[in-house]
């Protein structure tokens, strides 16, 4: 047997590529959709792929099954499970719980697993040559390492309500059967830490059975269906913006995209135009290079793993935009936002300086300046963490607008007070400031040190938690 685990870390998402070396066959799970890697895998290897599948309709990014398929030819088998709102609606070979997909001397057996959504499946792999024992699960978004699915998801970002709760009881009937699979069964998940697809999702890349049972909060709950509901449902993160359009896309027929663009460097002219057509310029610098000098109107959203992530946040799939970024760093730049579906690159330009543009600057604070504007009448501390961070502890005074969700609540931000915005250490910081700058908001400072720094000095907080 072949295996390889294909990790992005800019989505702390992991997809897979299984072959039969006896056979040359193999099958790709939950591929990203820049597929060229699986491609370039299959050929290093002598291998074929003849098999694609997923474990559910993924919401955090675009899948790149069909884009596969296409190059390839090979066969798409997705599932069937979760009543008829549930169904890809393009052409595939349909898995029901119990169905079994052969690739080579390989087999890997259909569970319906559902909780996180209701179509989600999950693949015991077996290797009969070796054995006729399962030997790898691959859970997709049901199990994590130290972690399970979330249930919100469809409620919160794709707005069909009543659905959590829904969701959260069969994630628990789902975990009662999963308990009684083999405690030596390897466990490869569909996420890692640092995806907003669990709450607590552990660093290590696979796990056990066994092992789960005992670390994982959610084998915790034996009889105890209410409490586990309870549990899973509290403290979850704010699910990113583009969730929605992710769980739409991944559904229904689309254009497919099966090479990766090469977008044009703007001269000062083709900039200038588009600029002044009111084009978005998403500056992808260090924030420290974008405090120095920025276009008027710009948003840094730096060249980071959370780029994509900010940019769903921030952008809408209908509007063209225009990257800051050295040509070196383009493509990843481009992969990265086409993994989420943002294709609409108009181009991007290197250097701010050559436009004559009169270019603003950032005004940053350090924590003695921070602290002067604490409790003051003409002063307003933004904090632009998520809720849980805030909840968990913040400075006194300081008033919660989550950066994700800011150009919704720019009613809550004031023109007339000196406003001074902060988050955990600087980077989302940046982005709020830039999304203020951008709407009109002169009077804005930024304590890029952030809780972070704040913490390291002792100073004081307030919880909300408790």
């Amino acid at each position: 047997m072949f295996f390889q685990h294909v990790y992005d870390k800019s989505l702390a998402q992991a997809s897979y590529l299984i072959g039969c070396q006896a056979t040359g066959e193999a099958i790709v799970i939950d591929a990203q959709r820049d597929m060229d890697v699986y491609l370039k895998i299959a050929t290093q290897n002598n291998l074929k792929i003849t098999h694609i599948t997923e474990t559910h309709i993924h919401a955090d990014f675009l899948s790149g099954s069909r884009e596969l398929a296409t190059v390839t030819g090979a066969q798409l088998y997705l599932s069937d499970e979760g009543g008829k709102d549930w169904q890809y609606q393009f052409p595939h070979n349909g898995l029901k719980n119990g169905d079994k997909i052969k690739v080579g001397n390989l087999s890997l057996e259909v569970l319906h697993t559902p909780g996180h959504t209701p179509e989600s499946i999950s693949f015991l792999l077996t290797d009969h040559p070796a054995t006729n024992e399962p030997i790898m699960i691959f859970t997709g978004d049901f199990v994590f390492v130290g972690d399970i699915g979330r249930p919100d998801l469809l409620e919160k970002a794709a707005g069909m309500i009543g659905t959590q709760e829904i969701g959260a009881k069969d994630m628990y009937e789902s975990i009662q059967r999963f308990a009684e699979l083999p405690s030596f069964l390897q466990v490869w998940p569909g996420h890692g830490a640092g995806s907003a697809c669990g709450k607590s999702l552990g660093a290590v890349p696979s796990s056990t059975v066994g092992y789960e049972k005992i670390r994982n909060w959610a084998f915790q709950y034996n009889n105890d269906e209410k409490g586990f509901v309870d549990y899973l449902l509290e403290g979850q993160p704010e699910p990113p913006k583009y969730f929605a359009m992710m769980k739409h896309l991944n559904k229904v027929n689309r254009p497919l995209l099966v090479e990766i663009p090469q977008h044009q460097q703007l001269s000062k002219a083709q900039f200038l135009h588009a600029y002044q057509d009111g084009i978005k310029v998403i500056d992808t610098r260090n924030k420290v290079e974008f405090a120095k000098g920025f276009i008027p109107g710009s948003i840094n959203i730096q060249h980071n793993n959370s780029l994509s992530t900010w940019a769903g946040w921030i952008l809408n799939y209908q509007e063209q935009f225009i990257i800051v970024a050295e040509t070196g760093e383009m493509e990843e730049i481009t992969r990265k936002l086409m993994r989420i579906g943002l294709d609409n690159i108009y181009g991007y330009i290197t250097d701010v300086t050559n436009l004559d543009l009169e270019l603003n600057t950032g005004d940053l604070v350090n924590i003695d300046t921070f602290k002067t504007y604490i409790g003051k009448e003409d002063a307003q501390i933004i904090d632009v963490r998520g809720s849980i961070e805030f909840n968990a502890g913040h400075i006194e005074g300081a008033e919660h607008v989550f950066v994700g969700t800011l150009n919704a609540n720019l009613d809550k931000i004031s023109k007339d007070k000196q406003v001074v915005i902060h988050c955990q250490a600087g980077d989302r910081a940046t982005i709020a400031y830039s999304i203020l700058r951008r709407n009109g908001f002169e009077n804005v400072k930024n304590y890029s040190g952030g809780m972070k720094e704040w913490l390291e000095k002792d100073g004081p907080i307030s919880n909300l938690s408790s």
